[in-house]
């Protein structure tokens, strides 16, 4: 039996291909690592799906499909899992030969302690090679889901780490693969130079069947929204991600290139210290810290005019959010859908009856070149908590280094963007809503250290529930909690926005992951 999940995408046809052609693209973040274990991120696992593979994958349309498994079933056992059939005659980027042994060493790199994609495995008891192109994967309790969420993990050869010194992840420093890969996608690393370029070749070996033309692709990280636009305006690059908001309109009116609008299934939201006893930026640096009271995250929460930051920075293009996940996915809830109100007056007594007639002054943490627009909107959040008392001292940074700071607990406030890789809301509740618990692999991106005993419980009941409308009012009462407890602050769900020459034809999926077997260059 396979479990397939649909969801919407968008594939636009710009012109036909003829021939072959080099191709180069744009975008404001460089990945962070060439390492599929390191780093739990959109911008690396997109552009790693173009270098390594999983057991399964995603399609144009969402769907999950075989890639480096052909076929997988539930297992019936006390507990739960699922048997995957391997695909036979696989080699990967250096000669090597895929085979069963590579699936089992791939679980226990991106399972240990030092990868970042350790939570994808919360469940998993134990991973066996039945033989050189059999593999079980056994749960604790049955997984309805469990393949949908191994989309994103991606297989390395056994042998080609051991040999380079690279058989765990290197998460915030670096090792062999964090330069260099050896997967078994369409597309090779030819070279990486981290901010400058990074440059893809196909791969002759593939298994699969090639639907582009590229000779070579080329990324360039350009975090200036203006020279990015300049850059595909002249043709020095093909396509851009993202065309900036306040540009939109103008390159829609110009000769030679297209804009490609859709809806990401990503969530914007500001997260708080929780677990931290003290503020650790700002004028009350030092102090008791106040985010562990409901109230003042209530009060953030009808502080911020999330109509105003559509309106003006994300030029009516994003739509606002009410949970950590948009109504596209599965698992979101109707009867839930509405958020909190932008009403000062009310922040200002709920931060009364908190404690804090006169505000408090705290730091806010930022990203600069990882969401759209995203230190704009931070400056925004900054200037409306202040009319109610908050004063937030900001901080934006290159996301190279943010990451980093929320690891190691640097902040108070934090922007973080959401976009659950099953597509469903198990994915945000197990990664930032449940109690961090590394030996669970729980809670792994739950910065704040936000915890509910209930959460907890619930989780482990959706992860196994077959039934739909049960797991759905599981999932219900989960949403109603987090909402009661202001866990985090959804603000809007992010738009997709790319720029494209008009002799591209690719796929724009709502993941925002760019697949270059996909583009062809006319």
């Amino acid at each position: 039996m396979q479990r397939f999940l649909t969801a919407s995408a968008m594939s636009l046809t710009l012109a036909s291909a003829a021939g072959a052609a080099p191709f180069s693209w744009a975008g404001t973040t460089d990945p962070q690592t060439m390492d599929p274990h390191a780093v739990n991120s959109a911008p690396v696992l997109g552009f790693l799906n173009n270098v390594y593979e999983g057991l399964v994958r995603r399609g144009k349309d969402m769907a999950i499909e075989p890639a480096l498994a052909t076929s997988w079933e539930p297992i019936q056992s006390d507990g739960g899992g699922w048997r995957f059939t391997l695909r036979r005659g696989v080699t990967f980027h250096g000669g090597e030969d895929f085979t069963a042994e590579d699936v089992v060493f791939s679980y226990e790199r991106a399972a240990s302690p030092e990868a970042d994609t350790a939570s994808w495995f919360a469940g998993v008891t134990d991973v066996i090679a039945v033989n050189d192109y059999t593999v079980d994967i056994l749960t604790a309790a049955p997984n309805p889901i469990f393949p949908d969420s191994i989309a994103n993990w991606m297989i390395m050869d056994a042998g080609w780490a051991a040999a380079n010194g690279a058989e765990r992840p290197a998460k915030d420093a670096e090792n062999f693969a964090t330069l260099n890969a050896n997967g078994t996608a369409a597309f090779q690393l030819s070279e990486r130079q981290p901010g400058l370029k990074t440059v893809l070749t196909p791969f002759d070996g593939w298994w699969g069947e090639a639907e582009h033309n590229i000779t070579t692709a080329t990324f360039t990280p350009i975090q200036n929204p203006a020279t990015a636009v300049a850059a595909l305006l002249s043709g020095d690059v093909d396509m851009i991600n993202p065309v900036p908001i306040q540009d939109a309109a103008r390159l829609d009116g110009r000769d030679g290139v297209e804009v490609i609008r859709g809806i990401e299934a990503r969530v914007i939201m500001l997260g708080m210290a929780q677990g931290a006893d003290l503020l650790k930026y700002g004028a009350n640096e030092g102090d008791a810290n106040p985010f562990t009271n409901v109230k003042v995250r209530q009060a953030v929460a009808h502080a911020v005019n999330v109509p105003a930051i559509l309106q003006t920075i994300m030029r009516g293009s994003a739509e606002p959010a009410s949970q950590l996940v948009s109504p596209a996915m599965r698992g979101y809830v109707p009867a839930l859908s509405a958020r909190p109100e932008y009403d000062p007056a009310k922040a200002r007594d709920l931060l009364r009856s908190a404690g804090y007639p006169d505000g408090f002054g705290f730091g806010l943490k930022c990203p600069n070149d990882r969401y759209l627009n995203d230190e704009a909107v931070c400056q925004a959040v900054v200037s409306m908590l202040a009319q109610v008392g908050l004063d937030a001292e900001l901080d934006a940074m290159p996301v190279r280094n943010y990451w980093p700071e929320l690891r190691e607990d640097n902040f108070d406030m934090y922007l973080l963007g959401w976009s659950p890789g099953t597509f469903d809301h198990e994915h945000p509740i197990r990664f930032l809503l449940a109690t961090p618990n590394p030996e669970k692999k729980l809670g792994s991106w739950n910065f704040g250290d936000y915890s509910n005993a209930r959460i907890d419980t619930l989780l482990p009941l959706i992860q196994s529930e077959v039934d739909d409308s049960k797991r759905q009012a599981l999932m219900t009462e989960a949403v109603g909690i987090y909402q009661s407890e202001q866990a985090y602050v959804p603000l809007y769900v992010q738009p997709l926005v790319w720029g494209a020459r008009d002799n591209i034809t690719l796929t724009q999926r709502p993941d925002n992951f760019f697949i270059l077997r996909w583009v062809t260059v006319k």
